[in-house]
């Protein structure tokens, strides 16, 4: 049987080859419309090995000629025991298949020995055991910029999708998080023409495609917070199918509001990384571990290994997957 998905605006089933070619034109439609790369560009894809990175590295790779854009692959280990080795393994397999050049970055070489799984030793039973995705998205985009200075990329891409981001503006909404609600719930830039595929949409193209993607859970996910906020969503779309384009809409339109445009960001009074605090949430974090578990190797010293020159365009590190008509 033909496995398809129908075309939300269109109504139209599409599969396979059809699906796909569709996917792509709308991606390249929506990175043109808002130039989000110019031309000549070097593109700094975050690569996880899961599916919502491997069909964004792969759809650029596609588009990367009438772009005119080069790709480098940028890696995170983050040092989680029995679950990064086989992610990485992914990623490695596809930067051979695609002969894109791979770099992978660590948690232990770039914060003083600190990796995912001692951080989750060092906060258990403080209260603060819950806090391990937080931990780990700040290091990581840390270690992000970090890849992105050692290939020289102009530019940093990391794959989402619209489940992903609903599930970031609800969290915002449940925390009353108003900051982030009024700059976008979180999203990135607002605005840049068309919806945000959704993780039906990103797995039925690799699925078409055949792409070699990693799909475990994180060892560490089932304590977090977005879980919840999963398991209220998906309680929403069973009363109100359109639940998840809707929460996207309604960050993206407050976002819009000239009154919530964050000011310019300065940079780290320690590591020189942009930052919108004399000392960034990466420094921040640290400190706090190294208090309760100090560690031999320095974290994060001035003019060190991590970001001292910022990527251009760092501070709108993420471009999601957004692709109108969707």
């Amino acid at each position: 049987a033909l496995t398809a998905l129908r075309h939300l605006r269109s109504g139209l089933a599409l599969w396979g080859a059809c699906f796909c070619a569709a996917f792509e034109a709308e991606v390249l439609h929506t990175v043109e419309a808002g130039r989000l790369l110019p031309p000549g560009a070097v593109v700094a894809v975050g690569a996880s090995g899961g599916k919502d990175s491997t069909v964004l590295a792969h759809v650029l790779r596609e588009l990367a000629p009438p772009l005119d854009v080069s790709l480098r692959l940028v890696a995170v280990d983050e040092g989680i025991g029995g679950y990064r080795d086989a992610a990485l393994a992914a990623v490695r397999r596809q930067a051979a298949r695609w002969e894109l050049p791979l770099t992978v970055v660590a948690y232990a070489d770039l914060f003083g020995g600190w990796t995912m799984d001692a951080v989750a030793r060092s906060t258990a039973g403080s209260g603060r055991s819950r806090a391990c995705c937080t931990f780990c998205g700040v290091l990581r985009r840390r270690a992000l910029e970090e890849g992105a200075r050692l290939v020289g990329a102009s530019h940093i891409v990391t794959g989402h999708n619209a489940d992903d981001m609903a599930e970031t503006v609800l969290m915002n909404f449940l925390r009353g998080d108003a900051g982030r609600l009024a700059r976008g719930g979180g999203l990135g830039s607002p605005g840049e023409g068309g919806a945000l595929a959704s993780q039906k949409e990103v797995v039925l193209y690799a699925h078409f495609c055949r792409l070699d993607y990693f799909s475990e859970e994180c060892v560490y996910a089932p304590e977090a917070f977005r879980g919840h906020a999963r398991d209220l969503l998906k309680l929403l779309e069973a009363v109100r199918p359109s639940a998840v384009l809707d929460l996207v809409h309604s960050a993206e339109r407050l976002a819009l509001h000239p009154a919530a445009q964050p000011p310019p960001p300065g940079a780290c009074s320690r590591c020189g990384a942009l930052a919108s605090r004399p000392l960034c949430q990466a420094c921040a974090l640290l400190d706090g571990l190294n208090h309760r578990h100090p560690k031999p190797v320095r974290a994060l010293p001035p003019g060190g290994a991590l970001l001292t020159t910022p990527v251009p365009g760092a501070s709108s590190l993420s471009m999601v997957l957004r692709r109108a008509g969707l």
